[in-house]
């Protein structure tokens, strides 16, 4: 028979199981903190660390500087055609008709009253050999374009005097060349042209309207003309047109969102808006019309008319030194510099900004430096 109190042995097993579930619990929940402390400090340093530096490269670029102005496409401003004279308007083109060169524009009485180019109305009867003027000058040239032979232009007329610039002298060649061409255009081969008997336009035109009406004199608004290609006329601030050269390139934004090239035909002469606002302060800024020709004129063959966004370019900064505008330190002491991968700083003057990058020059700056920019 065993002896001794197996109460008292069952409780120092109990008392020995106890304190080594405790100890191995202990050593579990240190371990346990170790590990999240050794984790904090990981994040500690993760998040102390510095972070990774973003580069780019000094690089050469054409920097250019342009601005966006709403047009309006279609065939430009009317030019109102006045008819000079006496006689009887018997017939008138119809809207959309096109004029050329020494074809007939109306009819007085039945007889033609054909187009001559150029920029100085008739405005005397041509009936002398020996007058010097401008018109002569129109009828010499557009003669001499429509083939006719209008002989040698002397330097000085009858007078002695001096021929000028953009005048001519009625020789009698020009006076032959006049009944020839008379003739065959249906009207009497007289060699003598008057006012009225021809219509000056500046060049080959479209009709727009038909003011007059057959039977109405013909010595008043007969009709209006505009270009006979399709143009973007565009509204230029009057004190911002010097900026835009005939012949610049731009391009034309179109409404279902395509963009065609186009180059700048002309600037108008004439100022629109500015009056006097009374002092209220809303007077409208003066306005110079640009017009805008498409290059392919199918790009625009669909459209009879639409607003369009143009896009000029008004200046250009050729293979210049650029970085990101990302890459610009600005200095507490004023003006910029570029931070290289040392930290270090070199100072830079600004150019041109365009397109997200900025023009710099400074010594030290090359082509190809890597400096610190923005992320």
């Amino acid at each position: 028979m065993p002896t001794g109190d197996p109460t008292d042995a069952g409780g120092r097993r109990t008392t020995r199981r106890t304190a080594l579930v405790v100890a191995v619990v202990t050593v579990v929940v240190a371990v346990g903190v170790g590990v999240l402390a050794l984790r904090d400090e990981t994040r500690d340093d993760v998040a102390n660390a510095p972070p990774p530096l973003t580069t780019t490269k000094v690089t050469r670029a054409d920097l250019s500087d342009s601005r966006s102005l709403g047009g309006a496409l279609g065939f430009g401003p009317e030019r109102l055609v006045k008819g000079a004279g006496e006689g009887v308007v018997t017939r008138l083109p119809k809207v959309g008709d096109t004029v050329a060169r020494g074809k007939p524009l109306y009819w007085v009485d039945d007889r033609p009253v054909p187009v001559l180019f150029g920029g100085t109305p008739l405005f005397r009867t041509l009936d002398k050999p020996g007058l010097v003027g401008s018109d002569v000058r129109i009828v010499w040239d557009n003669l001499k374009a429509l083939g006719f032979h209008t002989g040698a232009q002397p330097s000085r007329g009858k007078d002695g005097r001096k021929v000028g610039a953009g005048q001519a002298v009625l020789t009698e060649s020009l006076v032959a060349a006049l009944r020839k061409w008379q003739q065959s255009v249906g009207l009497e081969p007289t060699g003598v042209i008057g006012v009225g008997q021809v219509a000056v336009l500046i060049g080959p035109v479209r009709v727009s309207a038909v003011q007059a009406l057959p039977g109405d004199p013909v010595a008043g608004a007969l009709l209006s003309v505009t270009e006979k290609v399709k143009l973007v006329t565009v509204p230029v601030g009057a004190t911002e047109v010097g900026t835009i050269p005939v012949g610049a390139t731009v391009a034309v934004a179109l409404p279902d969102g395509s963009e065609i090239p186009a180059k700048v035909a002309s600037v108008s002469h004439t100022v629109r808006g500015g009056g006097s606002d009374g002092g209220t302060g809303q007077g409208s800024p003066p306005t110079v019309d640009v017009l805008v020709a498409p290059v392919r004129a199918a790009d625009v063959a669909k459209l009879d008319a639409a607003a369009v966004q143009v896009r000029f370019t008004t200046t250009v900064h050729r293979d210049v030194l650029t970085v990101p505008v990302g890459a610009l330190v600005a200095l507490r002491e004023g003006g910029h510099a570029l931070q290289l991968r040392d930290g270090g700083l070199v100072g830079v003057e600004t150019g041109m900004f365009a397109r997200g990058l900025v023009e710099i020059t400074g010594p030290g700056v090359t082509e190809g430096l890597d400096v610190v920019t923005a992320s």
